[in-house]
């Protein structure tokens, strides 16, 4: 039961993401005027998704398309990527996030140990954490949407019936 839940709400709120990334005109896609781009902070969004569905950092593997640099926002860390991902690029890791999601939350022991050292929580609790995460992101990148074109996007309660 509880893992239809999480699965459900990670999917929304990876669905609005997409939205987000679908709807991102291209001068916006990459520009500088934002503390952080908005190319950088939809990867970033994905790359901890991914990351945190893992049992432990250990175990992770990145995407096939990683790019080290592209991973933290720290400091404008993605000023410096010399090549930006493409929205297509990022559609495509949001979709293998999405797969990610359907095959593994339902493996997880969510009273066990969160698997990374600097989470000091249980593998339920993560799963809100990380939902959290995308949900803030996607918040960064509607507002960057909103103030560049007025665009406004709808809410995305459920897992969408597609997946």
């Amino acid at each position: 039961m509880i893992q239809g839940v999480i699965k459900s709400q990670f999917l929304a709120a990876l669905e609005m993401l997409k939205q987000a990334v679908m709807q991102c005109p291209d001068d916006l896609w990459n520009d500088t005027a934002h503390k952080n781009l908005f190319w950088h902070v939809a990867y970033h969004t994905l790359f901890y998704t991914h990351l945190y569905l893992q049992p432990t950092e250990a175990d992770f593997v990145p995407w096939s398309k990683h790019k080290a640099e592209a991973r933290s926002l720290e400091k404008g860390a993605g000023k410096g990527t010399a090549v930006p991902y493409t929205q297509s690029e990022v559609l495509e890791y949001l979709a293998f996030c999405q797969q990610v999601v359907l095959e593994t939350v339902d493996k997880l022991d969510l009273q066990g140990e969160s698997g990374f050292y600097w989470l000091p929580f249980n593998k339920l609790e993560l799963q809100f954490y990380s939902i959290r995460h995308i949900q803030q992101h996607t918040g960064e990148l509607y507002e960057q949407l909103g103030e560049h074109s007025g665009m406004e996007l709808p809410w995305v309660g459920k897992r969408p019936d597609y997946l």
